[in-house]
């Protein structure tokens, strides 16, 4: 996968977890678009175009970014209001993929700007199936503008 042109941002740390999605997103041919960071202040840092990023340019095209809330580094409340707060990242849903199904937790999420939240399933065929009922949602089914 190119890292300077993705289409998709992974923020996961749970190595499994990641490894699970990209097994996934293969399957739908889109592993070679997918890039995954494993804290929130590599996510960050990606998306800004800093630190380890910074011969690249900031702000990629994203079609969406999977962001899990339990992060090292910074939490993903920390990452998602960093997106929200930049103009570059109005348009790019942020799906919040997390273990945690606290109401506040859910409720946060939401009030930052998250365009979906979903609780990460258990299994592996749920959490395959909760994968893929994702992606293609947001890339075949949800329409945005241009």
């Amino acid at each position: 996968m190119n890292e300077l042109t993705p289409d998709f941002l992974i923020v996961e740390d749970n190595p499994h977890d990641a490894e699970l999605t990209l097994l996934v997103l293969r399957k739908q041919g889109l592993a070679e678009r997918t890039f995954i960071v494993r804290d929130g202040a590599e996510a960050c840092e990606f998306l800004f175009g800093t630190g380890r990023y910074e011969h690249r340019q900031q702000a990629p095209k994203l079609k969406f970014i999977l962001l899990d809330l339990k992060l090292p580094k910074l939490n993903g409340f920390e990452v998602l209001e960093k997106i929200r707060a930049s103009e570059a990242f109005n348009s790019v849903p942020v799906i919040v993929y997390s273990s945690s199904a606290v109401p506040n937790d859910i409720n946060l999420a939401y009030n930052l700007g998250a365009n979906s939240y979903l609780v990460k399933p258990i299994g592996y065929k749920e959490h395959t199936k909760s994968i893929t009922d994702t992606v293609d949602y947001w890339l075949n089914t949800n329409r945005t503008l241009v």
